[in-house]
């Protein structure tokens, strides 16, 4: 196992542990979790999401998360995320870094996870998906997994955490061009709307 490995199962465990005393969490659809590589979308609402996020998947199965660049400008923070595998990527330009480094994981066999909304959008409120996720899941080949996870959260209450189905986007022999992503993207959140508990 590598050190990178060692470092995220104890601050998994660490965090796991922290928030337990807060949150109560509730993982449906685990079965869902495909083994090896998968594209992991999730909604967004809140700065703790990337946290739970991870917490569906367990300590064995890391994903990496794609984040905005400016978390990497925090002193200290920067070391903890670059640690724990986290991808940094300019929201404002075409941040071929980033994409490359995602495309990577993915062929190695591991997930990576985006939240297709692209910033913090609040309870009732909707935002377009940015195609990122639907470009590196064709280019991948891997399977899209959507994940939904509660909006509003509460000190000491239950926190739901609802896993789909994952399934593959793109065709045999051609790749996705923009309006098919376009119209994928906007697919995938209703995906991810659609698994919020009643």
């Amino acid at each position: 196992m590598t050190d990178s490995r060692i470092f995220y199962r104890r601050a998994y465990a660490f965090a796991f542990f922290l928030f337990g005393i807060f949150y109560r969490f509730e993982i449906t659809g685990g079965e869902n979790i495909p083994r090896g590589a998968a594209m992991v979308c999730a909604n967004h609402s809140d700065w703790l999401d990337p946290i739970f996020l991870e917490f569906a998947f367990g300590k064995d199965d890391r994903a990496h998360i794609i984040g905005k660049v400016e978390l990497f400008r925090i002193p200290g923070l920067s070391w903890l995320i670059r640690k724990l595998g986290m991808i940094a990527v300019d929201r404002g330009a075409a941040d071929i870094s980033a994409m490359r480094q995602s495309l990577q994981y993915l062929k190695n066999g591991e997930k990576v996870a985006i939240f297709p909304e692209g910033h913090r959008v609040p309870e009732n409120e909707t935002a377009d998906a940015g195609s990122g996720a639907i470009w590196l899941a064709d280019r991948a080949g891997a399977p899209v997994l959507p994940m939904y996870i509660q909006r509003r959260k509460r000190v000491f209450s239950k926190i739901r955490l609802v896993i789909g189905s994952p399934y593959t986007v793109g065709g045999e022999g051609r790749r996705l061009n923009a309006g098919d992503r376009a119209a994928l993207s906007a697919q995938l959140m209703d995906k991810i709307t659609a698994l919020k508990p009643l």
